[in-house]
């Protein structure tokens, strides 16, 4: 197995572990038992760790929405079969348009999973605009897929052209573990190209975090296990690494928190439903998982400029 395919078989894992969790009512999503053939019940402790994944890259991204309204973009790096779009639109929030970016063997599969379902197409349809899918890529008048590897930045510029992307309108970025598997260079090239080429921009970055302990060490040998060499992993020693990744290539500012610090900020009602849903025996390896993820955001231009604590 090829490095990358290792990390695309991160994609099944994730959302495999997302389906569990909301097959348990962890939170809402109607969109994603279209993306899993078949059930596995995950752990209580990595469905809480999902839970605080989902509602905190939210959480941060509500923050963005209510600055902006409808008149922004949101651009999914290494999307992979994430719903965000459709749980979006299900919940009436509309942005002008929503790209994801993945390699071209994942959105073949996701456009593909698309097609032959009638829910997913009515969503993206409209009176306005056809969906058209052409081999790896989707376009639809608000939603597009593109595939491509994001260490091509002339393709993934060219293609972002052709979807209809607005440099001078706020945009939002969102990786969910996707940096780390990318080599140093690759990442930092990206992110100043990002940087350079968009004026108003805020960044949502989920990943791991504190990766020379002992736990973290154990966390890599996993994944290195199954295929997947955490190439980027030296971004992810220390929140601190995690900010200086972005400002070191020409971002305004960035901050990062540990997901135990995400988790206690959290609306205390639904934390306290959630946390009712299954007994927990292994508090301590969820709280040690929770301090080995974090997420780090940042920011360029106006728009996000205050937005510097949970």
């Amino acid at each position: 197995m090829s490095f990358d395919d290792g990390v695309q078989a991160t994609n099944c894992d994730a959302t495999k572990c997302k389906y569990s969790a909301v097959k348990m009512g962890y939170w809402q999503d109607d969109f994603i038992q279209y993306f899993v053939t078949g059930y596995e019940r995950k752990t209580p402790e990595i469905n809480r760790g999902y839970y605080a994944r989902t509602k905190g890259v939210a959480m941060f991204m509500d923050k963005f929405l209510k600055k902006t309204g409808s008149n922004c973009q949101i651009i999914n790096l290494g999307a992979g079969f994430d719903t965000l779009y459709w749980r979006l639109k299900n919940s009436g929030k509309t942005v002008n348009n929503y790209i994801e970016i993945d390699f071209a063997s994942v959105t073949s599969k996701k456009c593909f999973l698309i097609k032959k379902n009638k829910i997913l197409l009515q969503t993206i349809s409209s009176h306005e605009g056809e969906v058209k899918i052409i081999g790896s890529d989707l376009h639809a008048p608000d939603y597009h897929i593109i595939g491509t590897d994001l260490r091509n930045l002339t393709e993934l510029d060219k293609k972002l052209t052709q979807s209809g992307i607005n440099f001078d309108v706020p945009t939002m970025f969102l990786t969910e573990c996707v940096l780390v598997y990318m080599e140093p260079e690759s990442s930092s090239m990206l992110l100043h190209w990002i940087a350079k080429k968009f004026n108003d921009i805020f960044f949502i970055n989920y990943e791991q975090v504190n990766m020379n302990d002992n736990f973290g060490r154990i966390m890599l040998d996993n994944l290195r296990n199954r295929g997947c060499q955490l190439a980027g992993v030296d971004a992810c020693l220390s929140p601190q690494t995690q900010m200086d990744r972005f400002v070191r290539v020409g971002w305004d500012s960035a901050r990062s928190w540990n997901m135990i610090n995400v988790y206690e900020y959290l609306p205390e009602e639904d934390r306290y439903r959630m946390e009712r849903l299954e007994m927990l025996d292994e508090l301590e390896l969820l709280q040690q998982l929770l301090q080995h993820y974090c997420i780090t955001i940042a920011w360029k231009g106006i728009t996000m400029a205050d937005v510097d604590h949970l």
